[in-house]
């Protein structure tokens, strides 16, 4: 006779039944935690508990996507950061995310379980959220202010959301029995669509309320920030509503810190051996004498994958550029989408339902180790395609003048054509036509900080004399209109915000004796008197608009950017979405978000990888992609290599040959010889099935 007590989420009752049947003893679980795991969905294999699980996970991704879908524009536009400094904030801030997974996972296992830290470091998110939505609020506080409750929201958002990373999806596959492995190997699949479905819309939705809505007199940065902060809310709100219906697994104690004092035991014991101490087969069975042999074989296991993590952090220092040098280069273009999130989607079930038996049926045995190596080349070739794109967005580009030279411009406003003679260059060569859009910018070579140029200017065979003093890295515009007995030049200096490549600008010059204002938009212009243009047959009391273009527009359609994509997110299906598969299938039960989490810090060690280029490496854009594209194909060699000699393990066996939480010196022959397995292509499965020899890769 067992009391059962039953809670219905729909009804809101709670009771108690008894009921009288046999059971295995000792019951090794607890009661209510059977009864809640036989509810499925539809009749399927499929928890209840996955659907609040998925949702959450939706709204969770649309509010961090959301977020960062403006955040490299929100640093240059708003806190007037430059080019190289948002980049590398915005890596910076990616690391963190996941680098604290680590955090996450040791609380989970160690402390509060999976459940309770979700919903603690999820409050942590959402105030990191609204701190985040008040410092995009130009009335509060000045441009110190705002970078201070920027950075606190990031912090903030980052413990939040990387403190749950490892739990949400180790949480979901706890959900399932372990019969149903084909199950929870598609509920990975849904897990990462749920993922990209969120970033879909939020990535649609976000940029079009900063830059549609307009509030406190500009983009709207405030509301951008606010709606992710909502639904996280939602996200939230919606996993405690599945509360009841949760497996909810102990914490397993402080694991990490026995994995750490077990290592730590075995290098002690290992450099205090001689030579006459029994040998032993691994170094970490120097721990023997004080911790189980079961723990010992779990740490082996689990090194043995982290091993195989190290080359993996290049794949994501270029997946992540998506959100930072890819963003930046669509900005140049003539029109800027977000596309990676919704190929995803497409992609997934493609490769699963179509690509992948396609495969099998050509007899090919493409494990998870050999998904994610194609998965590297297709990110290599998406970073060779945005390279060609980059060459040809660049071409239209200004670049800073170098020390010792400076740029120069040159504006006809007379009324014929014109010729200027700089002395010891060819520079301006051919005939400056009036009122046409002037010749490129030139780099004059000063040979010093500042110089003197006595410039010659030709008209109708007339020479006229220009002298003008020139600084260093500076630019210049230089303006040449007749006065009635000649022609007089006018040098003007350009702000650095004239050659700003993310963004539009116009200014006017103004060449009446009195001066105007001029309101493009919600943009005032003052233009004072005698300072550049104005029409040659214009009538007094009447302004009349001629445009020039200084800088050609760049024409590079957005659709170039789509070979890229379409590799790029090819190569996320195969390495991601595996990864994130095998890492939870080869980790001991007790340590399966410790795994989770070293699989993400591979993500935040690519982060680190761009961060530490974007600010020291000094390349221009195309060779910084170029250089990208190279690294990752060798690390891609060095990883296949890795993973020819990786065989895949069941970490269910372990409960076979240790059942007792202890293990002879045999076991683990024993556990070799059973553990040669390969990949079940029939149904793709992650799980393993024995075969005569040892499959690698």
């Amino acid at each position: 006779m067992y009391p059962l007590s039953f809670f219905s989420p729909s009804l809101s009752l709670h009771f108690s039944l008894s009921l009288s049947f046999s059971l295995p003893s000792p019951l090794s679980v607890p009661l209510s935690l059977f009864l809640l795991s036989s509810q499925k969905l539809c009749g399927t294999n499929y928890p209840v508990s996955i659907s609040f699980i998925v949702v959450n996970e939706f709204c969770e991704r649309f509010s961090y996507y959301g977020m960062k879908a403006v955040l490299t524009l929100y640093f240059i536009n708003y806190l007037h950061w430059d080019p190289n400094l948002s980049t590398a904030v915005y890596h910076a801030f990616s690391s963190l995310c996941y680098f604290t997974p680590v955090l996450g996972a040791l609380i989970a296992d160690s402390w509060l379980g999976k459940f309770k830290t979700i919903v603690y470091l999820s409050v942590v998110y959402v105030l990191g959220h609204i701190v985040k939505s008040v410092g995009a609020i130009p009335s509060v506080g000045d441009s110190t202010i705002h970078i201070v409750l920027s950075m606190v929201g990031l912090i903030l958002i980052a413990f939040g959301t990387g403190g749950i990373k490892p739990c949400v999806a180790a949480f979901g596959g706890d959900q399932f029995d372990e019969e149903h492995t084909n199950e929870r190997r598609k509920f990975f699949s849904i897990f990462y669509m749920s993922i990209n479905g969120g970033s879909v819309l939020s990535t649609l939705i976000t940029p079009i309320l900063r830059g549609d809505v307009q509030c406190f007199g500009g983009d709207c940065y405030a509301l951008a920030f606010g709606v992710p902060a909502i639904l996280m809310v939602v996200a939230l709100v919606v996993f405690i509503s599945g509360s009841g219906m949760y497996k909810k697994s102990p914490p397993e104690g402080n694991i990490l810190l026995d994995v750490c004092k077990c290592m730590g035991l075995a290098i002690k014991n290992r450099w205090k051996s001689s030579k006459y101490d029994p040998k032993k087969k691994h170094w970490l069975d120097w721990a023997e004498d004080k911790y189980p042999r079961r723990l010992i074989h779990e740490i082996k296991m689990v090194l043995r994958v982290l091993v195989l993590y190290i080359p993996l952090p290049m794949f994501w220092a270029l997946f992540d550029q998506q959100g930072s040098r890819w963003t930046l280069q669509a900005t140049r273009m003539n029109m800027a989408f977000m596309l990676n999130a919704l190929l995803i989607l497409v992609f997934v079930p493609i490769f699963d339902m179509v690509v992948y038996p396609l495969i099998g049926l050509c007899r090919i045995n493409l494990t998870p180790l050999k998904k994610m190596a194609v998965g590297m080349i297709f990110a290599a070739l998406a970073f060779g395609s945005a390279t060609l794109v980059e060459v040809n967005v660049t071409k239209t580009v200004v670049e800073t003048a170098p020390q010792g030279q400076c740029l120069l411009q040159v504006y006809n406003l007379a009324v014929s054509d014109v010729k200027l003679n700089i002395p010891g260059s060819n520079l301006f060569s051919q005939p400056i036509k009036s009122y046409e859009d002037p010749p490129a910018y030139q780099h004059i070579q000063l040979g010093g900080h500042n110089k003197t140029i006595n410039m010659a200017v030709t008209q109708n065979e007339i020479l006229y004399q220009c002298v003008q003093t020139f600084t260093e890295q500076k630019a210049y515009t230089l303006v040449l209109h007749s006065n009635g007995s000649g022609i007089v030049c006018k040098l003007k200096c350009i702000g650095a915000e004239a050659f700003n490549m993310y963004t539009v600008s116009n200014r006017f010059i103004n060449t009446r004796s009195e001066a105007v204002n001029i309101t493009v938009g919600a943009v005032d212009f003052y233009v004072p008197a005698d300072y550049g243009i104005s029409p040659h047959n214009s009538h007094p009391g009447e302004i009349i608009l001629q445009k020039m273009e200084d800088v050609k527009a760049n024409n590079v359609h957005i659709a170039w950017q789509i070979p890229q994509y379409v590799l790029i997110t090819a190569g996320e299906v195969m390495f991601s979405i595996t990864g994130l598969e095998f890492s939870y299938s080869q980790a001991p039960a007790n340590m399966k978000s410790v795994l989770q989490a070293g699989w993400l810090l591979t993500v935040a060690f690519g982060n680190v990888i761009v961060l530490i280029v974007a600010e020291g490496a000094g390349l221009d854009q195309w060779m910084e992609f170029l250089l990208f594209a190279g690294l990752l194909v060798a690390v891609c060699i060095i990883f296949s290599i890795m993973a020819y000699f990786y065989t895949y393990v069941d970490p269910d066996e372990l409960d076979k040959l240790f059942p007792d939480k202890a293990a002879n010196d045999d076991d683990e022959d024993n556990l070799k010889k059973n553990q040669k397995y390969h990949m079940d292509q029939t149904d793709n499965s992650m799980y393993l099935n024995p075969v005569e020899k040892s499959t690698k890769m």
